[in-house]
């Protein structure tokens, strides 16, 4: 109400996206879905054809007619007389894909019916349940519960997996401290606060992976470092002429002490970066982070200014203005 066609016209368009993920992933593999999405689509546009041709604003009916009633319309049907002959009805959808096994279907609806039949009892279901005296209740006869073994959920396997990633042994890596073309490679390192890199060139790069509790120093110009999935680490470089990138890391202190024009923090939690008098134009990058804390050099000292966590965003009347919620301490 008040136009059925375009009612039926936008539940055809709701299923669309769904169809169309149909036809996309069987197109080339079984014709049989197609055919019967295909079929499915054509049930709503005869529909809608139908409902145009013969009840465009709904169901009509006669005002100067006889009240229609059981007898009287099984007279019309089989005398076959009657005020106007019934519009012919949409045509047959096309044929349903056939399946495999034709007993499972039959077993699901015998299963499905026997169900309802059953809801449909109402408070009569539990007529048929019988009464269980107290000497056989398990909770409360001790003699039962030590005859019974305990019973265990049959959805979870209580037998540990033969291969459980808590029962493998860890696997221990060589660390690595070396130069691989243009790309210093630091990885597995643990507990080293004596690590150094020399003799850089302002084309290398160097990548610094799961190092835990170490401390690295950079001497010289570079072109960017990479810090991922370190715990604990502690870096001192003195340039880089790209960027700084901290990535899924811990406990990160980075000490600049010459310049550098980004640094980037993603997917960290816990950075402390000191920047030197020639690196204050330096540009923070945060992204999935927390505590995050900034220090400037100040009278000989270093001042701890933090990073922004949380943003309040509201709508100006033309664009989105997003702000940095104001930090309370």
């Amino acid at each position: 109400s008040p136009k059925p066609g375009p009612y039926v016209k936008e539940m055809n368009d709701a299923a669309t996206f769904y169809t169309n993920r149909v036809l996309k992933d069987y197109k080339n593999s079984d014709t049989r879905h197609v055919d019967w999405v295909k079929s499915y689509l054509n049930i709503w546009s005869e529909l809608q054809a139908y409902i145009k041709e013969h009840h465009t604003t709904g169901l009509t009916w006669s005002k100067t007619g006889p009240v229609a009633s059981s007898m009287s319309m099984r007279s019309v049907l089989t005398s076959g007389s009657c005020l106007s002959p019934p519009p012919p009805p949409p045509p047959p959808p096309g044929p349903p894909p056939i399946f495999d096994t034709e007993t499972a279907k039959d077993e699901g609806t015998a299963s499905r019916s026997a169900l309802f039949a059953q809801l449909n009892q109402g408070e009569a279901i539990t007529k048929g349940l019988r009464h269980v005296s107290d000497d056989q209740k398990t909770h409360k006869n001790p003699s039962l519960r030590a005859q019974s073994p305990p019973v265990r959920s049959p959805t979870k396997s209580h037998t540990p997996s033969p291969t459980s990633p808590k029962n493998s042994p860890q696997q221990n890596h060589a660390p690595v401290l070396e130069l691989e073309g243009k790309k210093w490679r630091v990885e597995y390192q643990e507990d080293k606060n004596d690590l150094v890199i020399n003799n850089t060139e302002i084309k290398q790069v160097a990548y610094i992976f799961k190092c835990n509790k170490s401390t690295l120093q950079i001497k010289g110009k570079i072109n960017s470092i990479t810090i991922d999935n370190c715990k604990k680490f502690g870096l001192v470089f003195d340039n880089v002429v790209g960027i700084v990138e901290v990535i899924n890391s811990r406990d990160i202190q980075i000490q600049v002490m010459g310049k550098v024009p980004t640094i980037s923090i993603n997917k960290t939690e816990g950075c402390h970066i000191y920047l030197s008098e020639e690196s204050l134009d330096c540009e923070i990058v945060s992204a999935k982070s927390s505590e995050m804390n900034i220090l400037i050099p100040q009278d000989g000292d270093y001042k701890e200014f933090p990073v922004p966590e949380q943003f309040k965003t509201a709508w100006d009347g033309s664009k989105l203005v997003t702000e940095p919620a104001e930090i309370v301490g």
